[in-house]
């Protein structure tokens, strides 16, 4: 082998329950201390700290706070963007520059006290952590919001999602019920692994009928129990080395586990842009050139996470990558985002950690996927026990051909995807929809009145002739 073989040897997550609680500064030292002490590594002789993108505090250097804590003086230090696909491809690229022998050691931790930030919000009191960025950076986007989905306040992954869950059940010949139904009986086995997970934020056991209708809306027509929970305070960290150094520190065979291939693909950054909105093509082809890359097959799997925000992200990767929803291995390892916890852009490495603890005791391959923005950004990666395949890169595999979105628009249109927001009372608030025009091309529009919300609630409403008007900045649909 290769003594430039990249190999993770170090993981470790923490999930703290009391509040208010740590601030993430002290989760990720906490954590990069635990997996380094796992990979037999001094946290001083790190060649690399990178860092996934936190919500919950901007800091003036995040790697650079954290190296002081570590005492450490890495030549490379990365801060991420904002996206579910971070931690992979903060690992990807750890792995290639190990792989090239321009690292030896690279840390990639995570962490996020949202859970606490509430706290302090609901005590009334500020939230007393140090080192702010000042002035305050702008939010960590890859890119803004297109400027229609700003001046529409379409941009909450809950209400997004959403439209697309619309679209796909049309596109099916679904009924709303027979959807619901479904989406409880592919989640609700994901409660039990969660119940199973020291680390999950929630741990109770849910039925199939429970998710679905024994709790609010949020964006219908999902329910609170079925989309990810955000407010927790959570954090994980991998170390990667390269073999040649595993070997020196000692780091018994079967702890080693090998990113074997991976790949990443883009869809549209817009949700009305997307070719077909109920499907993705580019889930597909990342998945594709990851199995090619690693050499193996989805059959070869012996564990899966499937990246589960929402459930039209679980059921278009289902359906891109030809996995039944009710295998008998399941969708996730930790439980997934709505039960084990979504630490915003973090999941991945939780899933990762979890995925290489369940290989060391029974090896083989495992998938671990991530998605990222609104269903935009793909991420597929097979890791294995046994080494061996083409590590591959970042650089996508594949990028979606936008459809145009038009910012304003008026006159006949028919419904493509919709959906219903609802506030924490549970009442409907404002429909969202994305409107197919005559001459080609897509816009969003409001839906405002009562009747028309719980008419929209009640049946398919894709498919539906609308009339649009607009105000030059807002664009609104009756029927």
């Amino acid at each position: 082998m290769d003594p430039r073989t990249p190999c993770l040897v170090g993981v470790a997550q923490c999930t703290v329950r009391e509040q208010p609680g740590p601030e993430p500064l002290d989760l990720w030292e906490e954590t990069a201390r635990a997996a380094a002490r796992e990979a037999r590594l001094s946290v001083g002789r790190l060649d690399s700290i990178q860092i996934v993108y936190t919500d919950s505090w901007q800091y003036d250097s995040p790697t650079g706070r954290l190296a002081e804590r570590l005492g450490a003086t890495p030549r490379h230090q990365v801060y991420s963007k904002v996206s579910g696909t971070a931690p992979q491809l903060l690992i990807g690229a750890a792995a290639s520059e190990i792989a090239q022998g321009r690292l030896d050691s690279a840390l990639v931790v995570g962490a996020e006290a949202l859970a606490t930030r509430r706290a302090y919000r609901l005590a009334g009191e500020r939230v007393p952590w140090g080192h702010a960025a000042d002035p305050k950076p702008p939010y960590g986007w890859e890119r803004p919001p297109h400027p229609a989905e700003l001046a529409h306040e379409l941009f909450l992954p809950v209400h997004t999602y959403a439209i697309m869950e619309t679209a796909r059940r049309a596109a099916r010949g679904q009924s709303v019920e027979e959807e619901m139904r479904e989406r409880g009986r592919m989640m609700a086995p994901m409660t039990e692994v969660a119940a199973a997970n020291p680390y999950a934020w929630r741990r109770s056991v849910r039925g199939p009928e429970e998710l679905v209708t024994g709790n609010r809306f949020v964006g219908w027509p999902y329910t609170r129990n079925t989309v990810a929970v955000l407010e927790v305070d959570q954090a994980a960290a991998v170390v990667l080395v390269s073999t040649a150094l595993a070997d020196r520190l000692g780091v018994p065979a079967d702890q080693r586990v090998y990113l074997r291939g991976w790949a990443y693909a883009e869809d549209t950054w817009e949700v009305a842009a997307r070719p077909a909105l109920g499907s993705s093509e580019a889930i597909g082809r990342a998945a594709g050139v990851a199995f090619e890359r690693a050499g193996l097959r989805l059959d070869d799997m012996h564990a899966l996470d499937v990246y589960s925000c929402f459930a039209v992200a679980l059921r278009q990767a289902c359906d891109a990558i030809g996995l039944d929803p009710m295998d008998a291995r399941g969708l996730t390892v930790t439980g997934g985002l709505p039960y084990a916890g979504g630490p915003a852009s973090g999941y991945v490495l939780h899933s990762t950690a979890t995925m290489a603890g369940l290989l060391r005791a029974w090896p083989g391959h495992g998938l671990v996927t991530g998605v990222g923005m609104h269903l935009t950004k793909h991420a597929y990666a097979v890791w294995s026990t046994e080494p061996g395949g083409v590590l591959g890169d970042g650089a996508p595999v594949f990028t979606a051909e936008p459809v145009p979105v038009v910012d304003t628009y008026e006159g006949a249109a028919v419904v493509a995807g919709y959906t219903v927001a609802h506030g924490r009372d549970g009442g409907a608030e404002r429909g969202y929809v994305v409107v197919e025009l005559p001459g080609g091309g897509r816009a969003y529009a409001h839906v405002l009145e009562e009747e028309l919300m719980a008419d929209a609630e009640s049946r398919e409403l894709v498919g539906q002739a609308v009339r649009v008007t607009t105000d030059g900045k807002v664009n609104v649909a009756r029927w």
